[in-house]
């Protein structure tokens, strides 16, 4: 009887060992938690920023004519008139060379209410008690009748018109300027010194800020 206990235990053996084995190397599956990211967000730092943002006073602040007249009227400042067309080529220069320097960009929302006018625009504009429109708005560049009594008749492109803090035109300005050139133009009005002497005196001492 004995005999055979012993037999069994031996036979049984293999069994519980592999048994064990296999519960000691089987390792216990663990679940850790990865800790939170905080949501992601873009830095407006300048030369790193994903988003451009531009600095204070170097983007001209343009304005509708609309809207310049009704600021004008809360708080009176000269009034610069970009008059452009979709298909001047010099217009699309002067944004891209001119009006995005930062000096002139600052000084020109200092002393200006700067407005960009489609000479070409098909809406009604009333100015000073007189009705404007475009009198042929199906026909291919037809200029609406503001442009025109702003330059006199005198329609080119670009060009640029300044009046002063009672919208009346103090000049027209035809023509591209590259930002040296312009920079004692807007200064010259801006400044008032066109009541004391004229532009060539103005600028024979004047003291460019821009340099070449």
């Amino acid at each position: 009887m004995k005999k055979k206990i012993f037999i069994l235990i031996i036979s049984l053996l293999p069994v519980i060992g592999f048994s064990q084995v296999k519960q000691t190397t089987t390792p216990k599956k663990t679940t850790t938690q990865k800790p939170k990211q905080a949501p992601k967000t873009v830095k407006a730092t300048k030369g790193k920023a994903e988003v451009k943002v531009a600095e204070p006073d170097t983007v001209i602040k343009w304005y509708t004519f609309q809207q310049a007249m009704e600021l004008n009227k809360k708080n009176p400042k000269k009034v610069f008139i970009d008059l452009y067309t979709d298909w001047c080529g010099w217009c699309k220069r002067m944004d891209a060379v001119t009006f995005s320097n930062k000096v002139i960009a600052k000084y020109m929302n200092e002393h200006y209410y700067c407005v960009k006018f489609n000479a070409e625009r098909k809406d009604t504009i009333v100015f000073k008690g007189t009705t404007f429109v475009n009198a042929n708005p199906t026909v291919s560049r037809s200029p609406h009748q503001l442009a025109v009594a702003l330059v006199k008749g005198q329609l080119s492109y670009p060009n640029f018109v300044i009046m002063d803090d009672s919208m009346n035109v103090i000049q027209a300005l035809p023509g591209y300027k590259d930002p040296i050139t312009f920079e004692p133009i807007i200064k010259f009005f801006g400044e008032d010194a066109y009541k004391k002497q004229d532009f060539g005196s103005f600028n024979a001492t004047f003291e460019k800020e821009i340099k070449e």
